[in-house]
């Protein structure tokens, strides 16, 4: 995505004002409703916001999960985000185009397809959920993006990278994954030890 293309923000200041976290918060209805407002939703040059707290820019942060498998990658050098290569993810997406909103009424659900469909194959049905937000301004990264995380149900573990910079990429156990979390990038680490809890009653 070149750096003059128009993005999806919201001001950070409606952020805070439905309630300010760190890491990873349920995704409860009045929240979701607070932060995916179209009414809210601007765009704007990615090179400006890039470097600009006083916006949030949204990210589709898509997690494919088949039973305990995650699918999961090493962020390649051909990716966009060179503050993140190298490291590990189970998070497929990036930002929302202005063309985006050409698609229909919700840039947001247009841009997350969009974003999957190019990085990645699904080859099997799935039921998608939004499960919760990722917050974490201690990073020059995390202070100008907010994650929003989608779980994708695949019926069958087909999936598998269309893009370079999804490396190394395949399934493997929650429980494995979770040994290794400190290779994952800091969203990753944070989905990974929410799915990681135990289910409550």
């Amino acid at each position: 995505m070149p750096l003059d293309e128009k993005v999806l923000v919201i001001p950070t200041e409606r952020f805070r004002a439905a309630c300010y976290f760190h890491g990873l918060r349920a995704a409860d209805s009045a929240f979701r409703a607070a932060i995916l407002d179209p009414a809210v939703f601007q765009f704007r040059p990615r090179y400006e916001v890039e470097t600009d707290p006083s916006f949030k820019q949204l990210i589709p942060y898509i997690v494919l999960k088949c039973g305990d498998h995650l699918f999961h990658y090493r962020r390649g050098a051909a990716g966009t985000e060179k503050r993140l290569e190298a490291l590990r993810s189970i998070g497929i997406g990036g930002h929302i185009s202005e063309a985006d909103a050409a698609g229909g009424d919700d840039p947001y659900q247009t841009g997350m397809m969009r974003e999957l469909t190019e990085e990645v194959e699904l080859g099997c049905g799935f039921h998608e959920r939004c499960v919760g937000f990722i917050n974490d301004d201690r990073t020059p990264v995390g202070s100008v993006h907010l994650g929003v995380v989608h779980i994708f149900e695949l019926v069958s573990r087909t999936a598998h990278s269309r893009e370079d910079a999804l490396a190394d990429s395949g399934f493997a156990p929650l429980a494995e994954l979770l040994r290794d979390v400190e290779q994952f990038e800091t969203w990753s680490q944070f989905a990974l030890e929410e799915l990681g809890r135990p289910t409550r009653a």
